[in-house]
């Protein structure tokens, strides 16, 4: 089942995205043919590099349009990719079509998505009313540091501030539109520190062994049951990632221990309140604890934004789809703070993987089904 039938063609502009190689940050020739794209449709373009080593630099794009009073509906994304990797069958880069299939690093995650929202605009009414945006960062799959938070200062800025806003994330799970997030889980990391004194094994009494404290902190952390998940959200889990001595020398106890942990937790935390449940556990044992948030969690409960979206979905493939916050950390985290936010996208299945492709008709329901979204949206 289709509707709307877009006469602009988003596979060929994803092929133009992906022909431009944007390894993590992008910067250059993706944003130019990004900037190529939009400005013929009305778009003011503002095109900037921030940053410095070691997260930096990174171009992003803010581009909008306004056509009278309404309100003002956003679209975000990312342009930078992860590496390809060895083992492709062909050039990652390449663009191919086979079959019916778009092959290329980014064809999935997510330069699909930001052909098929241009695909979409070509196809709006010219007096549509309200204000358009595009927040395309080149530092998503990255730090993030130099991405959507200096987008966010820039719109802050120029006085642009969003009312709804859709990130083209693929959500998607087994078919074009099963799932829609509403919401991502916080990010935190941590790396607790043992110190000890170094000595040798024979003499065990002249040293101190920090192996054994940290050990000791681990078991308590793995002990650990943060909650029972919430209406929206699974439980919060923590993970031991790495546990680091540095000790080559059989003979030798080691002057210090590391173990670095991940925790993903729903709205019942905070990043801050984490690192301190976290600290008291370490401190007991002489451990320290240094971490970094990298996100909060977050929830636009189902409402407004998302009816929108799935009766949109519905229109163009027939399909119920799931209101979901599984998954990982986004750029919606964000976002999020500006206005009601949720993601939607093409199929993840290849997302990060050897020969990532996406379905041709998904691009093209992809942008009616984002079409349909704009139009509402501005409609009221």
């Amino acid at each position: 089942m289709t509707m709307n039938s877009t006469s602009a063609d988003p596979v060929a502009l994803a092929q133009r995205l992906i022909a431009c190689p944007s390894v993590t940050p992008a910067r250059g020739d993706v944003f130019v043919a990004l900037e190529a794209m939009l400005t013929p449709l009305g778009f003011t373009v503002d095109r900037f590099t921030t940053g410095e080593a070691p997260d930096g630099a990174v171009e992003n794009l803010l581009a909008w349009r306004t056509t009278g009073a309404g309100p003002h509906f956003a679209f975000a994304g990312h342009l930078d990719v992860v590496p390809p990797g060895p083992g492709w069958t062909a050039d990652p880069f390449s663009a191919q079509i086979r079959g019916d299939l778009l092959f290329g690093r980014g064809a999935v995650d997510m330069k699909g998505a930001i052909a098929a929202f241009v695909a979409a605009l070509e196809d709006l009414p010219a007096d549509l009313p309200g204000t358009i945006s595009l927040i395309i960062t080149g530092d998503e799959e990255g730090p993030a540091t130099y991405g959507t938070l200096a987008l966010i200062d820039r719109m802050a800025a120029r006085e642009l501030r969003p009312d709804l806003c859709l990130v083209g994330e693929p959500t998607s799970s087994v078919r074009l539109g099963d799932v829609v997030k509403i919401g991502r889980r916080g990010s935190v990391n941590m790396w607790v520190r043992v110190a000890g004194v170094q000595g040798h094994v024979a003499y065990p009494h002249l040293a101190d062994n920090p192996i054994p404290r940290l050990l000791r902190i681990l078991t308590a952390i793995e002990a650990e049951v943060l909650d029972e998940g919430t209406d929206w959200f699974q439980p919060s889990n923590i993970e031991i990632t790495d546990l680091e001595v540095g000790n080559s020398a059989h003979n030798i106890i080691p002057g210090a221990a590391t173990a670095r942990i991940s925790i993903r937790f729903n709205d019942r935390h905070s990043g801050v309140s984490l690192i301190e449940r976290i600290t008291a556990i370490a401190a007991p044992e002489g451990g320290t604890v240094e971490a970094k948030i990298s996100g909060e969690p977050f929830l636009t409960a189902p409402g407004a934004l998302s009816s929108l979206v799935a009766d949109a979905i519905r229109d163009v493939t027939g399909i119920e789809t799931e209101l979901s916050t599984t998954g990982g950390t986004s750029d919606a985290r964000f976002l999020s703070r500006l206005c009601p936010v949720v993601e939607f996208g093409l199929n993840n299945a290849t997302m990060h993987k050897l020969d990532e492709a996406v379905a041709l008709d998904d691009l093209r329901d992809l942008a009616r089904i984002y079409g349909l979204v704009v139009r509402r949206a501005l409609n009221g």
